[in-house]
């Protein structure tokens, strides 16, 4: 089987690669960064690069970049791609989700795959473990983080999870060709992931609840104000209200999903321990 992974530089696409490679799989790594070893050049934002990423390629792991998510569907078609595996969101089915940020670009290259004849296979994950490096500038200085909504709740899940069950369905046609939501073990408040992470560094972790203005005003610069707004209406939506878990990653992995707590311990180095 011949297989391009896409995003070769993102932690889902080395987990996926590794793994492949450890299966000895014939697969090709394609990354937007020219200067990635062994990867092919593949920006999925430009469509010159399309052509020889996906010459000879039967199967796609396909992250979601939705600029050019119509001229990657169809340079597939052409190349005689089968199968594209797409790292989308679980946020696409939530109210209105063309018309955020937060979502809209996930489900465009949702549409465009299933508008095409090529199989395609929805993985949605709800929210990252990986996002919590956000906080790590803080912890390493010492400072409190600064949360909007200390108690709203996510659904963590660890990056090595998810690509294993990119493995399984890109192994398993029985497992193919619908849409997986997938999501860690546990319903976390941040408060109880920063709990977890002081537990693990072996150290007090604070935080200072702020307003949602003070957090847009300190972001300002590197999130985009619209960007800003979808993130606090979202968390706003999930505060004191815990999110549900799916059982999926057990399902497709065949072991259940790697806690916070796991991903926390993976990432110490990340956040100084």
């Amino acid at each position: 089987m011949s297989l391009l992974v896409t995003g070769g530089r993102g932690a889902v696409a080395r987990h996926l690669g590794g793994l492949l490679s450890a299966r000895g799989m014939s697969h090709r790594i394609g990354s937007r960064e020219r200067d990635t070893p062994g990867a092919v050049h593949c920006d999925l934002s430009d469509p010159a690069t399309f052509p020889a990423a996906l010459a000879g390629i039967r199967s796609v792991f396909l992250y979601a970049e939705a600029s050019a998510a119509e001229a990657f569907v169809e340079e597939a078609v052409s190349a005689g791609v089968e199968h594209v595996v797409l790292l989308s969101s679980s946020s696409v089915v939530g109210p209105d989700p063309a018309g955020s940020p937060l979502s809209a670009g996930h489900l465009a290259v949702e549409q465009a795959l299933l508008a095409s004849p090529i199989r395609s296979t929805l993985l949605r994950p709800g929210s990252f473990a990986s996002n919590a490096i956000g906080w790590s500038w803080a912890l390493k200085s010492g400072r409190p983080v600064r949360l909007p909504y200390p108690g709203s709740y996510a659904d963590p899940v660890h990056e090595a999870d998810l690509a294993e069950a990119a493995l399984a369905v890109l192994t398993d046609p029985a497992l193919g060709g619908r849409a997986h939501t997938l999501t860690g073990p546990q319903s976390l408040t941040f408060a109880a992931q920063l709990a977890i992470l002081g537990s693990v560094l072996g150290r007090p972790v604070p935080f200072d609840a702020v307003t949602p203005e003070e957090w847009k005003a300190e972001v300002e610069g590197y999130i985009p104000g619209p960007y800003a707004d979808a993130l606090l209406d979202f968390w706003a939506a999930s505060d004191g209200l815990p999110v549900p878990v799916t059982d999926a990653v057990e399902r497709l992995t065949g072991h259940p999903a790697r806690s916070f707590e796991t991903w926390a311990r993976d990432h110490a180095e990340a956040f100084g321990g």
